[in-house]
């Protein structure tokens, strides 16, 4: 049965964050004696710490759902909620997390090292904080946003200095076990090392690790074999130690070809930009099993072919333990050099200075629609805004409308050339959809006047005293045209009535 696992998918939901209260502080003589709601505590983080005693990610792989603490609701009286319980979650020491796409979020190379892998969500502000010398007594307060929510990879790495590379069955676990106090499975089959395993070696005053990696075959860096699964290990080491088998009884294979096909796969893997390449690395050879008198002999052959190559070659023995000694303290060496080299390089400390407000806090996106142009505002301050907002109350949607309208969210979108009723859309996907309705501060370009005016504002509706004697002149004449007209009327009706009199006499 495996037990040891180095690459885990982690689905993380951190805690939600608490909404804030809506109160009024009542007093026997002061029923409204002002705002005291609270506000809602934060979410709970979910933090990756980087623990040396730690060596496998097990754990997660049998149990890769965990989720952070919700933060509690604020309450009356200037309570504020409980914050959200953080979550811990111990990782190995060289720990690589990405995200989803593959790209790298951070390397967990020091031991504890702390890095927040989902964020919990912010605890809404009750009415009370709310409050200023505008806005008395709010009636509204924020909700609480919800946490981060997402998948994680976690890839381990292994941390050691020097790393034993060869063929299954080479010898790679006898010559840890030999060499320090680790205790690997040993066999006589090929793939008897299923995971890599970690030994501490003291050579003279120096000390350092050993990793014996599974073991290579040809085509191993296009995913044959074990190879590909943990070349990943061999990437932090300082050296390569060639653990060449000369009692091999297959046929077609001898220590050189084995080596060649190593040097292969070393050099066909790819290392993560900034890294040294496998193959420039200080590089030994072990000729291993010369306590058989066939291995010796071929060992004997082949060492001066190596030599001409540049290697330094040892003749080892993990049963009688001929040549250990050389090998360590050859490797104790290369460490110690290693390390002088790397303290004595200078630590350059960057100051990234960034000016206030130097970053766009949003932007905005013009897509198409059928009913036409859809204008999408992406940002974390709109989004984060939105998500606080209580839709069900008119004045937290006035003062939602108040703060896209302070970071200039308005101006901008008159600025993409959107138009009153346009469809706004506030986050990705289906986000928070509305028809966009400018308010008269924002939208002073929309005025078709002259330069330096605005007809919405400069025209006065009050009318000036000529105006309204000029008025109150024609309403008089007009009424004076009504009666005459109306007088004539009656004259003529009058002698027309006077005529029918006569007419009934006669």
């Amino acid at each position: 049965m495996v037990t040891f696992v180095d690459r885990v998918t982690l689905h993380l939901s951190a805690g939600k964050g608490g909404n804030g209260c809506v109160s009024v502080k009542r007093e026997k003589f002061k029923p409204m004696a002002g705002p005291d709601g609270g506000n809602g505590g934060h979410g709970g983080d979910i933090v990756l710490v980087a623990d040396p005693q730690v060596t496998t990610l097990l754990s997660y792989h049998h149990s890769p759902h965990r989720s952070g603490g919700n933060g509690g609701f604020g309450m009356g009286d200037h309570r504020s909620g409980a914050a959200g319980e953080a979550v811990e979650l111990v990782v190995p020491v060289g720990t690589v997390v990405k995200d989803v796409s593959g790209e790298t979020l951070v390397d967990m190379v020091e031991p504890g090292m702390r890095f927040i892998v989902a964020p919990g969500g912010i605890g809404g502000l009750g009415n009370a904080s709310l409050a200023n010398q505008k806005r008395k007594a709010p009636g509204f307060a924020l909700l609480g946003t919800p946490g981060w929510e997402g998948d994680v990879l976690l890839e381990l790495k292994t941390v050691a200095d020097v790393a034993l590379v060869g063929y299954p069955s080479a010898g790679k676990s006898s010559l840890i076990a030999a060499i320090s106090a680790a205790r690997p499975k040993i066999a006589d089959y090929p793939f008897t090392t299923l995971h890599p395993n970690l030994g501490v070696v003291q050579a003279g005053d120096v000390r350092y690790t050993v990793a014996d990696v599974p073991g290579l075959i040809e085509g191993a860096s296009e995913g044959k074999g074990l190879g590909l699964e943990f070349l990943r290990h061999v990437e932090r080491c300082t050296a390569l130690v060639h653990v060449l088998d000369c009692a091999t009884l297959e046929p077609g294979r001898d220590p050189l070809s084995d080596l060649e096909v190593i040097l292969a796969e070393l050099a066909a893997y790819p290392v993560p930009e900034g890294q040294l390449p496998l193959l420039d690395r200080p590089q030994i050879v072990a000729l291993n099993k010369v306590d058989v008198p066939e291995a010796r002999d071929l060992a004997d052959l082949v060492r001066p072919e190596l030599e001409a190559r540049g290697y330094r070659v040892f003749e080892i023995s993990t049963v009688s333990h001929e040549g250990l000694r050389q090998l360590t303290y050859a490797l104790g060496d290369i460490v110690a050099a290693h390390r002088v080299a790397e303290a004595a390089k200078p630590v350059v400390d960057r100051v990234v200075i960034r000016p206030h407000g130097s970053e766009r806090e949003f932007t905005i996106r013009v897509e198409g629609g059928t009913y036409g142009d859809i204008y999408r505002v992406l940002g974390a301050k709109p989004l984060r805004w939105v998500q606080q907002t209580d839709f069900q109350n008119e004045e937290a949607v006035g003062y939602l409308a108040d703060r896209l309208d302070k970071l200039g969210v308005e101006d901008q979108l008159f600025k993409s050339g959107a138009q009153p009723g346009s469809t706004v859309v506030i986050g990705e996907g289906d986000g928070v959809i509305f028809d966009w309705q400018p308010s008269l501060g924002s939208i002073a370009e929309l005025a078709t006047a002259p330069r330096g005016t605005d007809p919405r504002v400069d025209v006065n509706p009050r009318r000036t005293t000529s105006e309204r004697r000029e008025r109150y002149y024609e309403r008089m004449d007009a009424k004076s045209e009504a009666r005459a007209e109306l007088e004539t009327e009656r004259i003529a009706a009058k002698s027309r009535q006077n005529g029918q009199d006569d007419e009934e006499q006669v």
